[in-house]
């Protein structure tokens, strides 16, 4: 038999060769990782706590990430979470996540300015906007991850709840997304962030 080897398609659209172990299996990195390593990951959160909600969320988020309409990226959000800062006795808060769809209104402010990567790289280098507190359109809000259930004796500060999107929700040029914490009492305040990758669309192309 004559020896063969398998091609695939680049984002460029040129053929280029796999690569496989010397048993030949075929191998590839996690994209978190690939991504990582080119440096698309950052992560923003507030800085000042905001009161759970004791109903669904509506048009009040407690932070919003925009993706500028000019910016040629998409984030791929790989995370949200919220560290509830202070709590009352055995109660139980989690994430809320709202999708704003492309042609959203820019938020009025950018509260949170530092984009902390996780590459090793200086903060900053993001169009992003992330801003608190901010006034949107509730397009639809859906619980995301496990509850965080707080210290029997009230504990101050408590522990973070963690949503892992892993790449379910993409923010497209012009649109958004909006987090805020559902709990069993307004008397729990949470600080919210996102972790996220910017990824030229180019890279996203799957036709």
């Amino acid at each position: 038999m004559s020896d063969s080897e398998i091609k695939g398609q680049n984002t460029i659209g040129q053929n280029v060769g796999l690569k496989a172990t010397e048993g030949g299996i075929l191998h590839n990195l996690p994209y978190h990782v690939v991504w990582s390593v080119k440096g698309y990951g950052k992560q923003a959160m507030a800085t000042a706590a905001i009161a759970a909600l004791v109903v669904r969320p509506s048009t009040i988020s407690a932070l919003t990430i925009y993706n500028p309409a000019g910016n040629s990226k998409h984030l791929i959000i790989e995370r949200v979470f919220a560290h509830n800062l202070v709590t009352a006795t055995t109660e139980l808060g989690s994430i809320w996540l709202c999708s704003h769809p492309v042609g959203m209104t820019a938020p009025t402010g950018n509260d949170i300015t530092i984009r902390n990567s996780t590459s090793g790289h200086g903060a900053g280098d993001s169009a992003t906007i992330v801003d608190t507190a901010e006034t949107v359109l509730n397009n639809g809000w859906f619980p995301w991850g496990q509850a965080l259930l707080t210290p029997l004796d009230g504990t101050v500060p408590s522990g973070a709840v963690c949503a892992e999107v892993g790449g379910r929700i993409i923010v497209p040029p012009s649109a958004g997304l909006s987090v805020h914490v559902v709990a069993s009492t307004a008397s729990n305040t949470y600080t919210c962030g996102f972790h996220w990758f910017e990824v030229p669309t180019l890279e996203l192309t799957v036709s």
